[in-house]
This record gives C-alpha cells, structure tokens and sequence, in this order.
C-alpha cells in the first residue's frame, strides 16, 4: 500500500480543528510545537486518501484557509500502515469504498500528483514540438525501411502521450481547463507530426508495400480490442506513478506509427492509404480515451461533475461505434471491390 506523509502547519487557535479533521482521514499523526505561534502535524495517509483529506481541509478552514500543507513520498514505514488501519477510519466525508474500488485503487497515487505529473506533460514547448518531430521521423524512415527496431524507438520517445492521458484524466474529472490545454497540445503534436512526414512524403521514394506501412492501412476489429487493452494497462501504470516514457512503449505504438505513415503515404500520392492510416490513429485515439476514463473510475477519482463525465465518455462510444461501422465498411467485399 502506498503511503504519504504530510506536513500541516497551523495556527494555535486551530488544533482542535485540524485533530478532528486529521482523525477521519490519517492513519497516524503527530503534532509538534513551532515558533511563532504555529502548530505543526504530521500525518500517515494512504495515497488514496490525500484527495479527501485536502478537500476536508479545505470544506474545514475554507479555500484560503490559514495552513500549510506539504505531502512526500514515503519509501518505507516501521510500523507498516496497514489496510485495516485504513479501512477503520470513519467515512465522514464519502461512503467506504467498496472491495473493487479497494482492489483497483490500492496503489493509485493522489489526484494531486496526477495533476503534477499531466500539467508537466501539456506543455506547448519547443522540446515537446521537436521531441514530436523526431519521433515522426523516426517512425517514418524506420517503417520505410522495414526496421521494427527503429519503429520502437519512437515508440520510446511518445511524445503524444501526455496529452493523450491529461484528455482522459481531464474528462474523467470534468476539467475543461485541463481538457482544452490537452487537446491543443494534442492536435499540435499531430499537425507537426503529419506536416514533417508529409515532406518526407514528397522527398522519399515510399514503398507502399513495406509491412511496416501497409500494417497500418489494415484496420481489423481485433485493433479496437488492442487499443482498449493498451490505453487501460498505460492509466494503470500511470497512475502509479510510472514515467511516462516507459508507459510510450505499451500506447505511442497507437499514436505516432500511424499519423507518421497517413503523412507519409499522403505525401506520396496514396491517398487512399493515407486515409486508412488516419482512421487507424483515429481508432486508438478514441479506445486509449474510453478505456482511461473507465479505468480512472475505477480507480475512485471522483468527477466534479458526473453529467460532463458521463457525456464525454457517451460521446467517444459514439465516435467508437461509427468507427467500428467504418472499419466493417472497409473490410467488406463492397469497398474491396472498389
């Protein structure tokens, strides 16, 4: 179980207060006398539970309440906090969760630190634009020149891949702000990367039949199936904490390979292909985003609002069911004949 030791500095006059709060929500704490007429706890919470504890504090003492708070990771506690120790503090705030939610948030870290880790990654800079440039690249030439290593390698590199994860934590959680950094993020991570492969396109003699390329013009149910797998396992390890640049190999494989061959091909004249390419970034965009936002769920985040919540999330199964009819359009004998 993941635990988090947070530091509370108050006044005096507040003790009461912050023992009443810090009783429902830690596991243990402790206080200790600062200078100046301050107070100052420290507590052991499950990383789960920051969330509550914050919002308890805030709902205590108000939005510009008086105190300090600084949370740190804990790397090892003697005596271990264990879960019954959390489970037996009182609900005060929200019902218990029940035994799935138990199961699927026990190593979640807080909605702070996933907010920390997200913003860090929703930055329009010059390194996110050049690091998405030479991943497009190099998922182009390598797919060119049939080189599955070096198509892994911008899979590594999943530039697109903190925007994708901020657009499904920030419908989960109904943030419109954090959704419209991320989409901006997103889509001008995907014009740089069509526009430098388009180029590459017109200047590299493209070999359509390259298994690396054509692979992404063959859209087949199963990828649905691949890209639900691939955007549930990333949140998963994302929202342990785990760098984003590991979580590139199981999703950027989703996002780059096919924006750089839809760029590729169109550059060269195939434009059909391009297309096929297109709808297959489109296919794994939208399966990475419905599969995060269930996860995330699952996991205990709780929406601001559920009715945004639920409406994006109706929203990408729209876009996923008229993707599926697309993708059983194209695998029929009609459009084959065409």
């Amino acid at each position: 179980m993941a635990t988090r030791l947070v530091h509370l500095k108050i006044d005096d006059a507040e003790i009461d207060r912050v023992r009443y709060v810090l009783r429902d929500h830690c596991a243990r704490f402790w206080q200790s006398e600062l200078e100046m007429g301050k107070e100052q706890f420290s507590a052991l919470i499950d990383s789960n539970d920051v969330d509550k504890l914050l919002s308890a504090l805030k709902e205590e003492f108000g939005e510009d309440g008086k105190f300090d708070v600084i949370v740190v990771d804990v790397r090892a506690v003697f005596p271990e906090v264990t879960s019954q120790e959390v489970e037996d503090l009182k609900p005060v705030y929200e019902r218990p969760r029940n035994a799935v939610e138990r199961f699927f948030s026990r190593d979640r870290i807080s909605t702070d630190e996933l907010f920390k880790d997200v913003n860090e990654a929703v930055n329009l800079t010059p390194y996110y634009l050049i690091t998405v440039v030479l991943s497009a690249v190099i998922a182009a030439l390598g797919m060119q020149g049939g080189q599955t290593a070096v198509v892994i390698g911008a899979m590594v590199i999943a530039p697109l891949l903190g925007p994708t994860m901020a657009l499904a934590l920030s419908a989960t959680l109904a943030n419109t702000k954090l959704a419209a950094t991320a989409l901006i993020v997103l889509v001008t991570g995907f014009i740089a990367a069509f526009i430098v492969t388009f180029g590459l396109g017109l200047v590299v003699d493209v070999n359509p039949n390259m298994p690396e390329l054509i692979s992404r013009t063959k859209i087949q149910p199963g990828d649905i199936a691949l890209a639900l797998a691939s955007g549930a396992a990333g949140v998963l390890a994302f929202s342990r904490g785990s760098s984003l640049s590991l979580i590139g190999v199981m999703i950027a494989v989703a996002l780059v390979p096919p924006v750089a061959a839809s760029g590729m091909f169109l550059g060269a004249g195939y434009y059909d292909l391009s297309v096929l390419a297109f709808v297959l970034f489109m296919t794994n965009l939208v399966c990475i985003n419905i599969a995060g936002i269930v996860v995330f769920l699952m996991q205990g985040l709780i929406p601001r609002r559920w009715r945004i919540t639920w409406s994006v999330l109706v929203l990408w199964l729209i876009g996923l069911c008229a993707i599926g009819g697309l993708i059983a359009f194209i695998n029929s004998p009609v459009y084959q004949g065409l």
